[in-house]
């Protein structure tokens, strides 16, 4: 059974929405300008955003239609859905030692390449997302995330 993009789509939105409505919910904190509310109505309005897209079928030109028969993929192909999984864990292990921008670096690089990501998009990604991560995470939350080998510049 396959749901339609616009059910798929309304149902993501709606997600949103009770993330964003739980999170304008949860009491401010005396004294700081960003709360606990903070996260959740960000992450909902995104969900939002998404969801809305993706049920008005926006960047659905951008998909290549599947070909009937499709391709055979070999047994390793199937494998792909250990990687996430597997990089959490390796996240676990590893970001006290290399600290969260290397081990953050690694995860995006290798979630990407597992995606069909070429290099050309794969190496800027992992070079840029860890950084805007550590910096919203340190300087707008101020949640201090692992040094480790390759500290922040800031």
């Amino acid at each position: 059974m396959q749901l339609s993009d616009r059910i798929s789509g309304l149902f993501l939105a709606g997600l949103g929405l009770a993330a964003a409505w739980g999170g304008s919910r949860l009491p401010a904190v005396p004294g700081q300008d960003v709360g606990p509310a903070a996260f959740p109505m960000l992450i909902g309005g995104g969900l939002i955003i998404c969801g809305v897209m993706i049920a008005f079928g926006i960047g659905h030109s951008f998909e290549v239609p599947e070909e009937e028969g499709g391709e055979r993929h070999s047994a390793v192909y199937g494998l792909r859905a250990l990687v996430p999984p597997g990089l959490l864990l390796f996240y676990a292990l590893a970001v006290d030692r290399l600290g969260f921008m290397l081990t953050a670096a690694v995860i995006v690089a290798t979630a990407a390449f597992a995606l069909g990501a070429k290099p050309k998009l794969a190496v800027p990604l992992a070079i840029g997302a860890p950084i805007f991560v550590h910096a919203v995470f340190a300087k707008l939350l101020r949640v201090p995330l692992a040094d480790g080998i390759l500290p922040a510049f800031w």
